[in-house]
């Protein structure tokens, strides 16, 4: 008789990105060793957001080993270099938050420090001038670098980038059963979940079962009631409209965030058309109203406008017994500042290196949690600033969210800047030193001192250094193609064309 243990079953139950995103880094990585099954059905749609995505997803692409150039073209990708932010610090006025660097670092104090030592000399060059990736954005041109020196992501049709993942986990040996989730059986002796009971009387087993359901979380809510954790006190955005429509120029290397004055609106530039949507707060503003601001702005629309609503927060226990919730169905940050897809990224691989040789220990379920919730709050502290840093004072909603308490360490991050101009990022936190500065500075704090070794350099020293960065990007940007033009080429594909 054969000692060899069986092989782990595990079930997604969901598909959309969460699910496929899931399904293909597990058979990838894992092979036949486990037995994995994907159930969704057709008749249920997904959210199709998330569109915009950060540099980690670079990274997990090339973990699962998939040909840039091939995912470009499957998803109709562009680039992107980061979010121009308009009319957050008041109605009018514009900021970038770059994936890049700025100007140079010292190992004792980042760059902003010497920057504001600068400015009390007389110098006037703007902070945005010191990174590449901006700079580059703002005149919409990119091109792979040696050494990886220009940091990107990508904006992507989340729909297609789930088709090509569930090519990818299929070819890999994943199952994927068609059908409607009808009941989630409990095992009656220890209440872990024993089954999914799909329609038509099917059962499916499985040892491990991943929620991908969404807002729902058929699983790890409805069956085994892990309970959700509300943040709308400090997210109060609670509803979004989202259209695909025709480009209205061509398409630039960045994602647009429009603050309007009950929310924001997303533009984000794909190959063949535009992805765009309106968040707002249902309190100060009605879905007639939101919709009728959104179809004014996008131009032709390509499909029927599809409403979503949402709620801040996240999972009280987003692995619970034999169950782990991975995207929206383990918490929800809104969209701002495109993080729902590096989410499901780090559920996704966290849960694949803390994967159970049998019997699920408590204690890999409490280092998941621990680590999923420390990178949640991280982001929705993030989110938070955006809203809290600002001199918009214009609307009821703005009047709301200025006097809105915010998170503990939020707060301290927020104070710690303004009195010095410090930042410090903090276990892996996803967000570094630079992209906390771009913000708050964008978003009009300013800093009340800065490090004492920016005293130590003399004028002509800081003027020449200053210089030396600035015409090293110029001379960096000025040989990069035009972003359309350089998809065009890299993919493969022809090249968009403005409307």
């Amino acid at each position: 008789m054969s000692d060899k243990k069986p092989v782990q079953r595990i079930v997604i139950a969901g598909g959309g990105t969460a699910g496929w995103m899931m399904a293909s880094a597990i058979a990838r990585t894992m092979g036949q060793t486990v037995d994995l099954t994907l159930v969704e059905s057709e008749q249920i749609g997904t959210i199709g957001v998330g569109e915009s995505t950060i540099p980690p997803l670079v990274n997990f692409n090339r973990i699962l080993g998939i040909p840039e150039p091939e995912f470009m073209r499957a998803t109709q990708a562009t680039f992107k270099l980061g979010i121009l932010f308009d009319n957050w610090k008041h109605d009018g006025d514009s900021y970038f938050h770059s994936f890049g660097l700025s100007g140079k670092d010292h190992w004792s104090a980042g760059f902003q420090h010497f920057w504001l030592n600068a400015r009390e000399r007389g110098h006037e060059q703007p902070y945005a001038d010191y990174c590449l990736e901006l700079v580059a954005a703002m005149q919409g041109k990119f091109a792979h670098l040696p050494e990886e020196r220009m940091n990107y992501a990508y904006h992507v049709d989340a729909t297609l980038y789930g088709r090509y993942l569930r090519k990818l986990a299929e070819a890999d040996g994943c199952k994927r059963v068609e059908g409607k989730i009808a009941r989630v059986e409990l095992n009656d002796e220890n209440g872990d979940i024993a089954a999914l009971h799909l329609d038509g009387d099917r059962r499916i087993e499985g040892d491990m079962f991943v929620d991908c359901t969404g807002f729902r979380g058929l699983l790890i809510d409805g069956a085994l009631h892990a309970g959700f954790e509300d943040w709308s006190h400090w997210l109060p955005n609670d509803s979004a409209i989202a259209v695909q429509a025709k480009h209205v120029g061509l398409p630039q290397p960045y994602t647009q965030a429009i603050a309007h004055d009950a929310g924001w609106q997303w533009r984000i530039p794909l190959q063949h058309r535009m992805g765009a949507g309106i968040v707002y707060t249902s309190g100060y503003l009605s879905r007639d109203e939101a919709y009728d601001r959104l179809m004014r702005s996008v131009g032709e629309p390509l499909i029927e406008p599809f409403d979503i609503k949402f709620k801040g927060g996240v999972r009280r226990r987003q692995w619970y017994r034999n169950c782990v919730a991975v995207g929206l169905s383990g918490g929800f940050v809104e969209p701002l500042e495109a993080t729902t897809v590096h989410l499901i990224q780090r559920a996704v691989l966290r849960f694949i290196r803390l994967m159970p040789n049998g019997r699920v220990s408590e204690r890999d379920a409490q280092e998941f949690n621990d680590q999923q919730r420390l990178d949640i709050e991280q982001i929705r502290d993030f989110v938070v600033l955006h809203y809290k840093a600002t001199n918009r004072r214009d609307s009821p909603f703005w009047r709301h969210v200025a006097n809105m308490p915010v998170p503990d360490s939020l707060q301290q991050k927020i104070e710690l800047f303004r009195e010095t101009g410090r930042v410090f990022r903090k276990y892996e936190e996803l967000f570094a030193e630079n992209s906390w500065v771009q913000v708050m500075m964008g978003q009009g704090i300013e800093p009340q001192s800065y490090h004492p070794i920016a005293d130590k350099l003399r004028d002509d020293e800081v003027e020449r250094l200053f210089q030396t960065i600035r015409d090293n990007i110029a001379q960096t940007v000025a040989t990069l193609p035009e972003h359309h033009a350089y998809v065009a080429r890299y993919c493969g594909a022809e090249a968009p064309k403005a409307a």
